[in-house]
This record gives structure tokens, sequence and C-alpha cells, in this order.
């Protein structure tokens, strides 16, 4: 039977209160995100600070001290990117549209992307961060025990197979839709 011959039901006064109050529950959220533009904060000042020794100790410094520095910083930006990509996509998905005023920029990804493609990019984030952790373990190879590396590689490998199993996962799940 199609749906849209079913004639709506009216609820009740409790039942559509309920479902108001279930719905108005959303806003809950909204100090999450709050406090993850903090933490956005505090990215932005551990990179200024990353910055600051970086330069104030590059002609000192060997070229794999400041290629781990460099990586460093691009660490943190790729952290402050995927927190900001929770915060758009969450607020987005879950409370309500971002109302960017006239004349605002709206993001072309703003309000594209789902909850499926968040997970995608958050663990594609993870992996890259992830990278960038084991190259500069093995940069900074004579200050890292073997077993620290092989740890660093294993668990590299092991957000790499969750990636693949996500996105195999997620690619078989839209056959089925």
């Amino acid at each position: 039977m199609d749906d849209a011959r079913v004639p709506a039901r009216r609820a009740s006064r409790p039942e559509r209160l309920i479902e108001q109050v279930i719905f108005g529950s959303r806003w809950l959220l909204a100090p999450f995100y709050l406090g993850l533009i903090l933490g956005l904060v505090a990215l932005l000042a551990k990179f200024s600070l990353r910055v600051v020794d970086l330069v104030g100790h590059v002609l000192s410094a060997s070229s794999n001290e400041v290629t781990i520095g460099i990586l460093s910083l691009i660490d943190l930006s790729l952290m402050a990117n995927l927190v900001l990509m929770v915060i758009f996509a969450g607020y987005e998905g879950f409370i309500s549209r971002l109302d960017v005023g006239e004349g605002g920029v709206r993001l072309d990804w703003m309000g594209q992307v789902g909850f499926g493609d968040l997970k995608l990019k958050l663990l594609a984030s993870i992996v890259a961060i992830s990278a960038i952790h084991v190259l500069e373990g093995f940069l900074g190879a004579e200050h890292q025990s073997d077993r620290d590396l092989a740890w660093l590689v294993g668990i590299h490998m092991a957000f790499v197979v969750s990636a693949l199993l996500l996105a195999l996962m997620d690619r078989l799940a839209g056959r089925d839709h």
C-alpha cells in the first residue's frame, strides 16, 4: 500500500507535547558544538606556539627537525579541519541549518555531508593524522625504539584497515538503497 494514500492520523495533545519535547531535545547538542569551538581555539593556541617555536629555531635546527615541525603544524591543521567539519555537519545534521545571512559565504559542502560521508571524512582525516605521526616517528627514529616504531605502524595500519572496511560497508549499504 502506498504511504501517500494513508490518511494522516491526528496526534493527541499529550502525544504532540511529547513529540515537541523530543524534537526540541536536539538543542541539547548545541553545548557540545560550542565546546568543540573552544577546542578549536585551543588548537589555534597550540598551532601558534609551534609556529613561534619553529621559526625561532629554524636556523639552528636540522632539516629533519624542521620537517617534523612542519608535519606537526600540518597535523594540527588537519585536526582543526576535522573539528570544524564535525561542528558544521553535526549542527546542520542534528540541530538546525546554519543561517549565514544575506551575502554570507556558504561553503560548498555545507548541508551536503551526511552521516556516512562524515564518518568516512573523519576516518580519512584520522588516517592522515596517523600517517603524519608515523612519519614523525621515522624521521626521529634515533630517539625511538623499534618497539615504539612497530606500535606506530601497527596502530596506523589498524586505522587504514578500519577506514577501508568502513568505506566498503558504506558502498555496500549504498547499493541496497
